[in-house]
């Protein structure tokens, strides 16, 4: 098939959109299953009573079963005495009549005797061999739980619809039921395309461009959580019959079928070509970032849904559209979503024309009041999956929130809780170890110019700076160690590199850190000595270095690429060479801070970090670096 590049249709409204896909009938069944596995399953069909519950005359205390008449008038200073005839323990019946002027010893949960209509609790009595003082009086009634005051026989329990939780489990046991009938979960196909993917699990050929599934498993997880059943098909690539065949048999065997990626309009996405030539294509694009290239349709008379393929875009637009549904179809009543207010920690600009739902993370500043700060990597960044905590819904017309306006969060789950403690900077692997010391920690690694920028800013408690900076602010110094840094080289360095200097009278490939990173700029002050060394500038010196503008995200990202094959030489440190089997060339040493916002210095979280540094004991096994000098 010769693919054909088409344009979107006209963008649909976020609501019409809502409205179409509630219109959508996905019909499921019912099933009984054991009371053991029903725990967030809905009901079927109402359960009445079968029995009374209690199905006796139980006593609520540890006491004597008596005749109520026999007690009035007892008090403290004129108590009664009674004869005790015998005792009656938990589930066992009485063997043993409660006459005139006796009293039968009881345990709670008991059944109470005959003649007995009360009982006295252990605590308002004496007992001397077989005689009882009873030193208050007790109307009939007291102490007792009458049969069927819990439940009786015949009364209506719990109703159709009904959402089975740890509490109304217990009432079903209660009752002796051992099986429930409970709406089927719709099953829910889910499918995932494109020549680039690859199941986890399974090796990885990066240079041809392959990357992991993502969305299989991140969207089958979230239609568990909705109360769907996901049923996960095959990877399909950009492969236009095989796309319907599976596609086709999905919507065989599912109430639903979802899809991610190929719902473009570039030449290899086939999936919106599929349903509109041989399905239903309702909508063809939604007014939303991000999300736009959303499909709603039917295949086989199947409710069909594509989500985009980068993995923010595809779990936004679940969460938002599609999880309200299969929760419908599953019987379960709409999720009220978790809704906070905080103040916008920056100004963030927006003219698009469509709706937004952007990602953002939560902190507390030190006053414990909540700051919404945006986490947008892009659509394509599967870190913004675990780094955000809600989303901020934009209206269309909306140009900018502004550094103290307040928002609405709409936040993921229930559970979410700002970070314990919030830090911005520098990648470091002793500073990796440090973290896994403290509770709930949440650390971006964007380096450490941007460490010190969004400390300024008021987003983070704590930024991590390695290196020298020239974008000092107002901080508290917490403490820090040092590394040492330089190049890194295949083993036995064949090159025979010696210092910055080999890399600009050569053709030595390298690779080297973003302008963000601390050792980014630990090499640009050593190129620029070696430019006033040679009369230069620096500028000229780096236009020679083969690769210098091949930057890497990570602290071991560019080792990796000559470990790969990919380049001769590159920026890092000297503890990841012996790890990679890599030779080192040192540079220096660097010094790495932990620098605190002075409003979040008493933070709990920040104090606990302070109290774990200098950090000695993690540095084992961490070649070049020393806990405690910086």
């Amino acid at each position: 098939m010769v693919a054909v590049r088409k344009q979107f249709r006209d963008l649909a409204d976020p609501e019409d959109v809502h409205a179409l896909i509630a219109e959508l009938e996905i019909n499921t069944g019912t099933e009984t299953v054991p009371l053991a596995q029903a725990r967030g399953r809905v009901l079927a069909e109402r359960i009445d009573a079968g029995i009374d519950v209690p199905g006796f005359d139980r006593s609520n205390v540890d006491g004597y079963a008596v005749r109520a008449e026999d007690t009035f008038g007892a008090t403290e200073a004129d108590p009664v005495e009674l004869e005790q005839v015998g005792r009656v323990d938990a589930g066992e019946q009485p063997a043993v009549t409660v006459e005139p002027g006796t009293v039968v010893e009881i345990a709670t949960g008991a059944v109470v005797p005959p003649g007995a209509d009360a009982v006295v609790m252990v605590e308002r009595t004496a007992r001397e061999d077989e005689t009882v003082t009873v030193r208050t009086a007790v109307a009939p009634g007291d102490g007792i739980m009458v049969a069927g005051s819990d439940v009786a026989a015949g009364e209506r329990t719990l109703g159709p619809g009904t959402e089975l939780t740890a509490r109304e489990i217990g009432l079903l046991s209660a009752l002796g039921v051992d099986s429930v009938p409970v709406r089927s979960p719709p099953t829910v196909g889910v499918l995932s395309t494109g020549d680039e993917l690859v199941a986890p699990g399974n090796a990885l050929d990066s240079d041809a461009g392959q990357i992991y599934d993502v969305n299989s498993q991140t969207i089958a997880a979230s239609i568990e959580e909705a109360g769907g059943s996901p049923e996960v098909y095959p990877i399909v690539g950009d492969d236009f019959p095989e796309m319907k065949r599976v596609l086709t048999a999905a919507a065989e065997e599912c109430d639903l079928v979802l899809s991610s990626g190929s719902t473009s309009a570039g030449a290899a996405d086939h999936i919106y070509q599929l349903i509109d030539e041989h399905g239903d294509l309702l909508r063809h694009g939604v007014a939303v970032k991000p999300g736009k290239p959303m499909l709603v349709g039917r295949f086989e008379n199947t409710p069909y849904i594509g989500l985009p393929g980068f993995p923010v875009s595809a779990l936004t637009i679940f969460r938002h559209f599609v999880a309200p549904k299969i929760r419908d179809a599953a019987g379960k009543p709409p999720r009220e979503r978790e809704r906070i207010t905080g103040e916008m920690a920056v100004t963030e600009r927006y003219k698009e024309g469509r709706t937004r739902l952007m990602p953002v993370g939560l902190v507390e500043d030190g006053d414990g009041e909540l700051l919404v700060y945006p986490v947008d990597k892009g659509s394509g960044a599967t870190t913004s999956l675990v780094d955000a905590d809600g989303t901020v819904e934009l209206a269309p017309e909306t140009e900018q929130l502004d550094a103290g306006q307040t928002v609405e969060v709409t936040l993921f789950s229930a559970d979410v809780r700002p970070p314990e403690l919030l830090g911005i900077g520098e990648d470091d692997p002793l500073l990796s170890r440090l973290l896994d010391r403290l509770d709930s920690p949440r650390y971006l690694s964007l380096g450490s110019r941007e460490g010190l920028r969004r400390l300024r800013n008021g987003i983070s408690d704590v930024a991590v700076v390695a290196g020298p900076t020239d974008r000092e602010v107002e901080t508290v110094e917490l403490g820090g160690w040092s590394r040492e840094w330089g190049l890194l080289v295949p083993a036995d360095n064949p090159d025979g590199v010696a210092g910055v200097a080999d890399l600009v009278d050569s053709e030595l490939r390298f690779v080297n850190r973003g302008r963000q990173s601390g050792l980014r700029r630990s090499f640009d002050d050593a190129v620029e000595r070696l430019a006033d060394e040679r009369g230069t500038d620096r500028a000229s010196l780096t236009e020679d270095i083969s690769g210098y503008t091949l930057t890497a995200q990570a602290y071991e990202s560019p080792p990796r690429r000559v470990l790969a094959g990919k380049a001769d030489v590159a920026l890092g440190l000297r503890a990841s060479a012996e790890p990679l089997g890599l030779a080192f060339v040192s540079l220096g040493t660097q010094s790495v801070r932990v620098l605190a916002a002075p409003d979040r210095a008493e933070k709990p979280g920040v104090e606990a970090l302070e109290a774990l540094l200098p950090p000695a004991d993690l540095a084992d096994g961490l070649a070049g670096i020393e806990a405690g000098e910086h």
